[in-house]
């Protein structure tokens, strides 16, 4: 299989699908979530009456905190089916649990195996997982179950360590790298350093975790651009995913969004007010889980904003794509009367020659508003080079926040948390 049926039918078509599948997912959870069916009665919603996707708007959303705070109620199955425990990384606050069934990991895998697809691999690549499998992360063992679902082989070096990185390059030839972004310019470096020609290596491409690559028109941000030219041999993907929604949204060789699969998803774009807005503008990614027997979602606001995107695909996909994430809902910044993301703040950063790396923290001033501390390591800690640094934001943003230098590696530790299972470059204290 190379692309589902589903992905190229008519919008139409995939619509007739999807209002078919919700009626499944609700008749489900109302029969075995605690949660939702206390949901379903305190509204007096009558499932039945949710007979179109349009008809979504009748239901009540669920938030982070309602996982945080009735986990255990959103739990489908009994204890013995449940054969694998997931958790997420925390970064809005306190992890959410996720238990997963046989049938969830054998959805994951498919998810995966459709994700390794779109970044067209086969089974004739070799992966090498450079994030961690363990620590209760979703995103490392679904890589490995799509690999295998795929029938490709998978290295697992795991996260950090860029000489272990170039020495499994280099044993097992590799054609595909799945890392966060900013790490491929890490071990760039370890390889000039070390007399490694990755020009002539192996790897051909590599699909992204975390950190976005393109900018809202699809071309690449800075750094997208700063991996592309240091190393043009390298094909890049985007993908975009939560432990929430157990599905992966990864982009084509066409590089223009994030395909959607709507056989494991339904996705809606919501303004402020919760309602729809319509493709092309910036919207809170919402999601409905469509397969998950363990942990099943309704609505969920994923705090992402992001756009869709509904015209056809060159590739032969028909579903919508997700563009880049342009931001987290609740790390949006009010600073000085302008409205930022902290993606906006890195964009910049990665483009300040001398910026080794970066870490960005917002607190709240004394009367209440935010403000943005940029810890910047770097070995030029001059007055002259903040100065470069706040014209640089000046310029992009009209805003300019206050600078601290530290020692490269004292940034690398508040970026490498011993905790962490991804790079941290934003600190949230308000």
């Amino acid at each position: 299989m190379t692309i589902p049926d589903i992905e190229t039918r008519s919008l139409d078509e995939i619509r007739t699908f999807q209002e078919q599948e919700l009626a499944k997912l609700l008749d489900y959870l109302e029969k075995n979530s605690a949660f939702y069916g206390r949901m379903f009665k305190k509204n007096g919603i009558d499932i039945r009456g949710v007979k179109s996707l349009d008809d979504l708007a009748k239901l009540p959303l669920t938030t982070k905190e309602d996982l945080q705070k009735h986990g255990s109620d959103f739990i489908c199955v009994s204890r013995d089916k449940i054969i694998d425990y997931i958790t997420t990384s925390g970064t809005l606050g306190e992890p959410v649990t996720f238990a997963m069934t046989d049938n969830d990991l054998d959805r994951l895998a498919y998810n995966e195996y459709l994700g390794f697809k779109c970044a067209d691999c086969s089974s004739s690549d070799v992966i090498q997982l450079m994030t961690t499998i363990d620590r209760r992360f979703m995103a490392g063992l679904a890589y490995f179950l799509g690999s295998r679902m795929l029938k490709s082989a998978m290295i697992r070096v795991g996260n950090g360590i860029p000489e272990l990185q170039w020495d499994s390059i280099l044993r097992f030839s590799p054609t595909t790298l799945m890392a966060v972004p900013s790490f491929l310019l890490t071990i760039i470096d370890y390889a000039e350093k070390n007399g490694i020609d990755y020009h002539k290596s192996s790897v051909k491409k590599a699909i992204c975790i975390g950190d976005s690559l393109r900018n809202p028109d699809f071309t690449l941000n800075t750094l997208g651009r700063k991996i592309s030219e240091r190393w043009p041999e390298l094909k890049l993907y985007s993908t975009y995913a939560s432990t929430e929604m157990a599905t992966s949204f990864t982009e084509c060789g066409q590089g223009r969004g994030g395909h959607h699969h709507p056989e494991l998803i339904i996705v809606e774009f919501l303004d402020e007010n919760d309602k729809p807005v319509p493709p092309g503008t910036p919207g809170e990614v919402t999601i409905t889980t469509l397969g998950v027997e363990g942990m099943p979602l309704l609505r969920f606001k994923t705090g992402d904003i992001s756009t869709a995107h509904v015209e056809p695909c060159a590739c032969g996909r028909n579903s919508i794509r997700l563009g880049p994430v342009i931001g987290r809902k609740k790390q949006m910044i009010k600073y000085k009367g302008t409205t930022l993301y902290p993606p906006a703040l890195y964009d910049i950063l990665e483009n300040i020659e001398g910026v080794k790396n970066y870490v960005v923290e917002i607190y709240t001033n004394q009367i209440g508003t935010d403000e943005i501390l940029i810890r910047v390591g770097s070995t030029d800690h001059s007055e002259s080079f903040e100065k470069t640094i706040k014209d640089h934001f000046r310029a992009k943003l009209r805003v300019a926040p206050s600078v601290s230098f530290e020692t490269v590696d004292y940034i690398s530790s508040l970026q490498y948390p011993p905790m962490s299972r991804k790079p941290v470059k934003l600190i949230d204290r308000r």
